[in-house]
């Protein structure tokens, strides 16, 4: 079990974890854009490419505002926590955040957190994120993770899609609370493993 550490965060910080409003994120049954990029697992930085991931089956890709902020911290630990589960209904998993590859490489190590469970990727530029429809909210000046450090890149709002190994988008989750959002990826793609 991973060891998850109550540390509290200040509601501004809070407050830049919660999903940004919706836009109009891509769609069951829309083409998922394929995507390359620099990731972290365990704290060692990597190349993630979709269409290879997509290869061995399901691919949860989740975007989140920042590493190291309240609700996000709540999500990287849940995704962890039931990582395994995921594995058995055959999907991978991979965080995508506006973070550069150092802060990735720290929270994607965290045992509080990614615990080296699974990679999280830098969209620094928020391309990945734009392509997939979602908002992209510019940074802040004086914004602080819950590690005290300066948040100097923008955030995404936080949406889940469920992407098959045709490269289609079987769900997309957006508006709910961390946890929750974990709860229904995980049932998605329960639901795509009984249909195989």
């Amino acid at each position: 079990m991973i060891r998850f550490a109550h540390r509290i965060a200040p509601l501004a910080l809070l407050a830049a974890c919660v999903s940004l409003p919706a836009a109009a994120a891509l769609k069951q049954g829309d083409t998922a854009p394929d995507f390359k990029t620099q990731a972290s697992l365990a704290g060692k930085a990597f190349t993630f490419s979709l269409k290879d991931s997509l290869k061995k089956g399901p691919v949860v890709v989740y975007f989140y505002p920042s590493a190291y902020t309240g609700g996000c911290n709540i999500q990287a630990h849940t995704f962890a926590e039931k990582s395994g589960e995921f594995a058995a209904a055959g999907a991978t998993i991979i965080g995508v955040s506006l973070d550069s590859i150092e802060r990735l490489n720290d929270f994607s190590a965290d045992p509080d957190y990614c615990a080296g469970k699974f990679p999280v990727a830098s969209d620094k530029d928020g391309k990945i994120s734009k392509s997939f429809d979602l908002a992209v909210r510019e940074a802040s000046a004086g914004k602080k993770d819950s590690r005290g450090a300066e948040i100097d890149h923008g955030f995404a709002e936080r949406t889940t899609f469920i992407v098959t190994p045709d490269g289609k988008i079987a769900s997309t989750l957006g508006g709910l609370a961390p946890a929750a959002n974990v709860e229904q990826a995980l049932q998605a793609v329960r639901d795509i493993a009984a249909k195989r």
